[in-house]
């Protein structure tokens, strides 16, 4: 069952660049650290930004006692606008949102890319025994959070679509040449990503859950305007269209319907 979604006022404590257009922030505040699972999200108003008034959703990168840690890259108004923001300012978070991922089993494998990895860091945190973890970037500007799964005991492979660092070529091949008895994998990345691994994942027969990363407006699922495919064999079609913001971000990858 999923924790209670709360409303709540958020003390920006840190919100420094970590590299290239990517930053870390860290707020404090009173509930939603104690109740966020891995995989959740909170959705976030951006102050100062009032003629954009849908909040602006983030994956929930680590959690430490009543801190929060987001983070993001600057790809549009509203994100850069947060980059900008200075610590001891005050925001207005809901959370947490979402299906989470399930906990872990033995031999599993972790694959982010991007930005992703952020979404993925706490499943590790949680896990009693460490995956393998795959991070795929464009180039080294993209791969983050080494360091930081190495420091939670995780071995860690890297590729590059231009080999500036690790494997040059995409994750998924790095994922063929690492699948060694690993029996369950859990991922987040762009779309095209997520629908290579859906394809090598049914492949290869290996089990798992991706995390769509897809623009969100309410958050809650009131709009639909997050939707995706998912496969329903009491339709009449044989599928339907799932809230990615409430019946999300995490899916079974093999319920999927990439398209």
């Amino acid at each position: 069952m999923q924790p209670p979604k709360s409303q709540v006022k958020a003390t920006l404590l840190k919100n420094a660049r970590i590299k290239a257009d990517y930053f870390c922030a860290e707020l404090e505040m009173a509930s939603i650290p104690q109740n966020a699972l891995p995989g959740q999200f909170v959705h976030v108003q951006i102050p100062d930004l009032s003629h954009r008034v849908l909040r602006r959703p983030f994956s929930i990168f680590n959690v430490e006692q009543n801190k929060l840690s987001l983070l993001y890259k600057v790809v549009g108004e509203g994100t850069r606008q947060l980059s900008t923001i200075a610590p001891g300012k005050e925001l207005d978070i809901v959370g947490p949102l979402g299906r989470p991922f399930s906990p872990l089993p033995d031999k599993s494998i972790i694959v982010a890319g991007g930005y992703g990895c952020a979404a993925t860091y706490l499943l590790a945190k949680n896990a009693p025994i460490k995956p393998l973890v795959l991070i795929g970037g464009r180039t080294s500007e993209d791969i983050l959070l080494k360091e930081e799964y190495e420091a939670l005991g995780c071995e860690v492979r890297i590729s590059t679509d231009d080999g500036s660092m690790g494997l040059k070529g995409r994750v998924t091949q790095l994922l063929q040449q690492a699948i060694n008895g690993q029996s369950w994998l859990a991922a987040c990345g762009p779309i095209p990503m997520l629908k290579a691994l859906a394809e090598l994942m049914s492949s290869l027969n290996l089990k798992g859950e991706l995390s769509l990363d897809k623009a969100m407006c309410c958050g809650v699922g009131a709009c639909f305007a997050c939707v995706t495919k998912v496969k329903d064999a009491t339709s009449p079609d044989g599928w339907r269209y799932a809230r990615v913001c409430a019946e999300g971000p995490v899916f079974n990858a093999e319920e999927l319907i990439f398209v």
